[in-house]
């Protein structure tokens, strides 16, 4: 059995990568370009990967490959209609993240509604000392309780989401997907919770229907200008529409963990935001908590054996 693990850069070193217990051959690379892909799983029968992309081109190009394990949750990266009709097994891994992504969204919130970036920049400048008292107040700060936050998805990581909201006294409504007609029993009409929030946070997998979620039609109808929370995907956002809603102050904030195209270019329009004490990005690792990281590769390997068993 030939695995061949494409992006292993993406686990970081301190994760332990254990080998499945059955004769094989096991290769590994810390990052693979799109022009590699091709001829690096040419004789794969498995392939590890994170987010490397395993199109329709690629996949039927490769007659051996039997099953894609993927050491995520999402798999839009990867052509399931042709796995379904070439027999290619793919298997993810859920339930891992809740935990970790839910403190890494509340660390955002928390740093943007404390108006943390600001005043550490202002401390670092010497601000502190030029006030000559024992504060200084360039930067509001906003408590949580009472406040109300949006949470766009349901599964695992949302209901993470709101229970940690809760803890701190915020007022919690799921919404309703954008556009409903019939709307599930207990959510809040999409629309109607943008005029609503103070946060509004994304916790929904990307799919076609979703794409550019958040445009410049739903910053316009942010009555309370909230803070908008994206640890999902990037691509539910359209980012050029996000820097003009934070510039034109629609929105009070913004803390992101993923961008459309990642890493993102230079030119990327929130690469000119990063100055800005009210907009924090991260480089896509809210998931990457080290327990939730270990979790991740066990069950992948896990699932490589339990394929190689059914056999």
């Amino acid at each position: 059995m030939n695995i061949v693990f494409l992006d292993r850069a993406t686990i970081a070193e301190s994760v332990t990568l254990r080998r499945p217990a059955f004769d094989h051959e096991w290769t590994e690379y810390a990052r693979t370009s799109p022009d590699q892909v091709q001829d690096r799983l040419a004789d794969a029968e498995i392939a590890i990967v994170n987010k490397v992309k395993l199109t329709r081109e690629i996949l039927l190009g490769l007659p051996r490959l039997k099953m894609i394990a993927v050491t995520a949750t999402g798999t839009d990266n990867v052509d399931l209609e042709v796995c379904r009709a070439s027999g290619i097994s793919v298997k993810n891994v859920a339930g891992y993240a809740q935990d970790t992504v839910a403190e890494h969204t509340f660390a955002l919130i928390l740093a943007l509604r404390r108006a943390l970036p600001g005043y550490m920049a202002d401390v670092a400048k010497g601000a502190w000392q030029a006030s000559g008292q024992f504060c200084f107040h360039s930067h509001p700060i906003q408590e949580l309780r009472g406040s109300k936050i949006a949470v766009v998805g349901g599964g695992a990581i949302g209901q993470a989401v709101a229970n940690i909201a809760r803890a701190f006294g915020m007022e919690v409504a799921f919404t309703g997907r954008k556009g409903a007609s019939q709307l599930v029993e207990g959510r809040m009409p999409f629309e109607e919770a943008l005029g609503w929030c103070d946060v509004l946070t994304l916790h929904c997998p990307l799919e076609q229907s979703n794409v550019g979620l958040l445009g410049r039609a739903e910053f316009e109808k942010m009555k309370r200008a909230p803070l908008v929370i994206n640890t999902a995907r990037g691509g539910l956002i359209v980012e050029d529409d996000l820097r003009t809603a934070l510039l034109e102050g629609k929105i009070s904030g913004a803390g992101l963990d993923a961008t459309s195209v990642e890493p993102p270019s230079a030119g990327h329009p929130f690469m000119s935001l990063l100055e800005m004490p009210n907009f924090i990005l991260t480089p896509h690792v809210a998931w990457a908590g080290e327990k939730a990281m270990q979790t991740v590769v066990e069950s992948v390997i896990d699932s490589i054996e339990a394929f190689e068993k059914a056999k």
